[in-house]
C-alpha cells in the first residue's frame, strides 16, 4: 500500500451526488487510459472514493488496475444490453478508494445492440444514477470514436476531461470533439460541461511541445490545467505489470505528475464548490 502525504486533501466524503466525467477525445493514442488509470488512483490516495467505468472494447483501464478481463463475471457490457444491476458488475481494485466496472470484448457489437434499444442514449445514465452518491467521482473510459458509447458517456456525465497530447497533430479533430458536445448539450444533456484539458506526453527540450502547449491554451481559454503530465518510461511500463504508477514507482516523474493533477483537480473542485 502507497501512502501519500498531501497537506491538501484528506477531505472525506460529505453526502454529496458523485460526480461524474467523462475521459474523452476521438482521437486514440493521446493518454485517455493512462490518465484514467493514474488521475483516479491518486485522488484515491488523496482519500477520494472513485469508481472507473471501463467503456472501452479494449479493456485498458480494467488490465491497467490488474483485472484479467477473462475471469471477471459482469462487464459494462451486462450492464447496458441486459440492464444487468450495475451494483453486482463492481469490483474493489487492490488499490486504495478505487472500485471498476470492467470492460469486455463484447464491447465492440454493442454499438448495433445499443441501436435497437428504447431511449438507448441513458442506458449509461441510467444505471449510474443508482449508484452516483456512493462515490466523490466516477470516469469513465470511453473509446477513441463518436459511436453510441460515447454518446451514452456524453449523456451520463457531469463534464467532460480532455487529454491531448503535446505533438504535431494535436489540435486537429478537437473542433470535431467540441462539435460532438455541443451537439449532446443541445439533445441529450444541457448540463454537459468541460471539466478541463491535460496536456500529456510532454517534451521540455521540445520547442515543439512547448508550442503545443501555447496553441492548446489559446484555443481553450482558460481551461486547460497547468500540470503537463511528462513522457515518462516509468509510466509506460507501469500497465504492464496491472498498477497506476503511483504504486509502480512512488518516485518518477509521470508519479509526480498525476498527484500534481489530482491536487490541482480538487483545488479547482472546491472552488467550484464555493462558488
Amino acid at each position: 500500500m502507497v501512502t501519500v502525504y498531501s497537506n491538501l486533501f484528506f477531505r472525506k466524503k460529505g453526502g454529496h451526488m458523485g460526480k461524474v466525467i467523462s475521459i474523452f477525445n476521438q482521437k486514440g493514442g493521446v493518454g485517455k487510459t493512462t490518465t484514467n488509470v493514474n488521475l483516479s488512483a491518486c485522488l484515491g490516495t488523496l482519500g477520494q472514493k472513485i469508481l472507473v467505468l471501463d467503456l472501452d472494447p479494449q479493456g485498458n483501464t480494467t488490465s491497467g488496475y490488474g483485472i484479467d478481463k477473462n475471469y471477471v463475471d459482469y462487464t459494462i457490457y451486462d450492464v447496458l444490453i441486459d440492464n444487468f444491476d450495475i451494483k453486482k458488475a463492481i469490483i474493489n481494485t487492490n488499490f486504495e478508494n478505487v472500485d471498476i466496472v470492467p470492460s469486455s470484448v463484447d464491447l465492440s457489437g454493442a454499438e448495433i445492440e445499443l441501436s435497437t434499444k428504447k431511449k438507448r442514449e441513458y442506458c449509461l445514465k441510467n444505471a449510474i444514477d443508482y449508484i452516483k452518491k456512493e462515490y466523490d467521482y466516477i470516469f469513465i473510459d470511453c473509446p477513441p470514436s463518436l459511436g453510441m458509447l460515447t454518446i451514452n458517456s456524453l449523456t451520463a456525465v457531469d463534464s467532460v476531461l480532455i487529454p491531448i497530447q503535446c505533438e504535431y497533430y494535436a489540435l486537429e479533430g478537437v473542433s470535431q470533439l467540441m462539435d460532438t458536445i455541443k451537439l449532446v448539450r443541445n439533445k441529450l444533456n444541457k448540463g454537459l460541461k468541460i471539466q478541463g484539458v491535460v496536456l500529456s506526453m510532454f517534451d521540455g527540450r521540445a520547442n515543439l511541445s512547448i508550442q503545443v502547449v501555447d496553441e492548446v491554451k489559446n484555443y481553450f481559454k482558460g481551461s486547460v490545467y497547468t500540470t503537463l503530465i511528462p513522457r515518462n518510461v516509468r509510466l509506460a511500463e507501469a500497465p504492464s505489470y496491472g498498477k497506476p504508477v503511483i504504486y509502480y514507482d512512488s518516485k518518477c516523474r509521470g508519479t509526480e505528475a498525476y498527484l500534481e493533477l489530482a491536487e490541482e483537480f480538487l483545488e479547482i473542485e472546491e472552488e467550484l464548490a464555493k462558488a
